[in-house]
């Protein structure tokens, strides 16, 4: 498929994205519609009507895939277990397409390795909780929960852009904020921990060790506690800013990646995936 067709499709895709979750509730009561049922519903025919994606697509194929996992742990229900990690979910789809449609390789192969890590976790988690009959359906279908709500104010403020300087730890004055809001909330909220993804400059001396994503993470872990957060409530990880598949960054993507993405997680979901490990 060509460039070009890849990147109209998942335009219209991300545009579609970004309507369905600007005003639907994500619950239903069963068989009668709701905000996950029409955004599963209307992300399916939507890639349905899409010509088929290969691996020979590379980047746009792995986002189809995870993007049909989504779609199964939604069928699955797992919004009514972990509504604030299924939102997360949503909104990390829709930013990878479009930094798949900004030619941000390396932004997108870091998404892409988070969103797998996020739903393998929300996948196990949501199994367990529904073995275990913990996953209920909202009373009030028409009305956003308490916990998305939540989710949606955290998720805004947390994951915002422009977080730091190139090639430094130094966080942006703005987004120095924007933690301070945060931390007051989550400080409030028991009921939820963080989870600190910290990134690299693509173009950074530290590419090799890894020194730079970690000590991002860590910044904003300690901005976190000084606001008021409890630092157990907090757990870093940090990746790679240049995965060994992908040739070498353009310079288009020179200022891009310089940030840590943030996952708020309920207080009792599993931290440990793969190579993921809390701290």
């Amino acid at each position: 498929m060509e460039l070009r067709k890849i990147k109209h499709n998942l335009g219209l895709i991300l545009v579609l994205s970004l309507l369905l979750m600007s005003g639907c509730t994500p619950f239903a009561e069963h068989g009668r519609g709701g905000g996950a049922n029409n955004y599963l519903n209307t992300r399916s025919t939507m890639l349905e009507h899409l010509q088929p994606l290969s691996s020979e697509d590379g980047l746009p194929f792995e986002w189809e895939l995870v993007a049909r996992h989504l779609d199964m742990l939604i069928m699955n229900q797992a919004q009514w277990c972990f509504p604030a990690t299924v939102h997360q979910a949503q909104q990390n789809e829709s930013r990878i397409a479009s930094e798949l449609v900004g030619g941000l390789e390396v932004d997108a192969t870091n998404s892409l390795i988070i969103q797998r890590n996020l739903l393998q976790r929300l996948e196990q988690q949501t199994n367990e909780a529904k073995r275990l009959q913990k996953c209920q359906p909202p009373r009030e279908s028409s009305l956003e929960s308490n916990d998305l709500i939540f989710a949606k104010e955290i998720y805004n403020l947390l994951n915002s852009a422009n977080q730091f300087n190139f090639n430094s730890v130094e966080l942006d004055p703005k987004y120095i904020i924007n933690l301070s809001v945060a931390s007051q909330l989550l400080a409030k909220n028991a009921d939820y921990k963080i989870l600190i993804t910290g990134h690299s400059d693509v173009f950074s001396p530290d590419i090799s060790n890894n020194h730079l994503a970690r000590k991002r993470a860590e910044q904003v872990k300690r901005y976190l506690s000084i606001f008021g957060l409890n630092p157990n409530r907090i757990h870093i990880e940090s990746i790679s800013p240049h995965p060994p598949s992908l040739s070498i960054p353009q310079a288009s993507e020179h200022l891009s990646n310089r940030r840590v993405t943030i996952e708020l997680m309920n207080i009792d979901q599993n931290l440990t995936l793969n190579h993921l490990s809390g701290r």
